[in-house]
């Protein structure tokens, strides 16, 4: 009987000791679980780290500029090298259709005849006054088309019932060749040089108001908003956020405006011919045709490209490259 009444005992301590080994090991695993869970937080929070450091590390790249120049003999192949060739070959072809008598000599003269005509223009001492006489008064129609045509093109962009009426005429008008409008100059102002500034206004303002139209069309909304909260509202938002904004849009509009206002000077020089306009680079050209002076025709036709190429290499195309460059756009 006493043995019997033994076993439930040793049974039951061994339960009871049974039953509380569990406990003791219960908290081991849920102190690993903690240490896991703790670890994994902490390579989260330095993953996240080194991916914020690496994003700072790439903001500072963007806005760290390069002070590296260039070498000037390496400047000099990438820019100079290309245009002087193409110089080189269309003289050359020139020069070999002049040999191959593809036309008489009068009506298509050589390279070298070309030259000495301007030559002779040279020493006659009036091809600069004639070359300043026609970018004068492209810079000045031009100045007043750019004063006309940019708050034109802010009212168009801003308002919606003046972007739905004028908007169309706008483009239109871009399209009408210039030379269109000389004859109604004419009528409308006589033989002066406000015939000729008429003109050169009705070219290049629509130009210029459509491109600054296009630049604030691509401005993100966003951007706009974020000015007003801080305060850019009115004419300050205009100077400060709306204008900075649409500058790349704006100065294609001014180069195009340009362009088209050397165009229609050229159209009305050549046109509206008299005595109290002077002479300028339109009035050579027509000079040389009426004297079926073909070397002087091709003379002042280079000319009126090479100031056009002029006006684009040292204002506006380093102007462009400053603005995209400042915007992250071109290295």
């Amino acid at each position: 009987m006493a043995s019997t009444e033994t076993q439930p005992k040793t049974a039951g301590a061994e339960g009871a000791e049974a039953t509380t080994a569990p406990a003791t090991t219960v908290p081991t695993a849920v102190e690993t679980g903690a240490e896991r869970a703790e670890t994994g937080a902490e390579r989260a929070e330095a993953a996240a780290g080194n991916d914020l450091a690496g994003l700072e590390a790439g903001l500072d790249a963007l806005d760290t500029r390069t002070t590296d120049r260039t070498p000037l003999p390496v400047l000099l192949r990438r820019k100079a090298l290309p245009p002087l060739v193409a110089v080189v070959l269309v003289l050359g072809l020139w020069q070999a259709a002049f040999a191959l008598h593809l036309k008489p000599d009068y009506q298509l003269p050589s390279p070298l005849m070309v030259w000495d005509a301007l030559a002779e223009e040279w020493y006659k001492g009036t091809i600069l006054g004639v070359i300043w006489q026609s970018v004068s008064r492209g810079a000045l129609g031009f100045a007043v088309a750019l004063l006309v045509g940019t708050p034109l093109g802010l009212l168009v962009a801003r308002v919606r019932p003046v972007r739905a009426a004028i908007g169309p005429i706008l483009s239109g008008l871009q399209s009408l060749p210039s030379v269109a409008w000389v004859p109604a100059a004419i009528i409308w102002f006589g033989l002066t040089d406000a015939t000729i500034y008429a003109v050169v206004l009705l070219g290049a303002v629509p130009s210029i108001a459509n491109g600054l139209v296009a630049g604030v069309d691509r401005i993100d909304p966003l951007h706009l908003r974020a000015g007003k909260v801080l305060g850019a509202t009115g004419l300050r938002g205009i100077r400060h956020v709306l204008l900075p904004a649409a500058l790349p849009g704006y100065i294609s509009g001014l180069k195009q405006g340009w362009a088209f206002s050397w165009r229609s000077l050229m159209a009305a020089e050549l046109i509206a011919t008299s005595p109290e306009l002077g002479v300028g680079l339109g009035r050579l050209l027509e000079t040389g045709r009426s004297y079926q002076d073909m070397p002087l025709v091709l003379g002042a036709i280079l000319l009126i490209l090479l100031v056009g190429i002029g006006i684009e290499l040292l204002i506006f195309a380093p102007v462009e490259r400053r603005v995209l460059r400042h915007r992250g756009l071109l290295r």
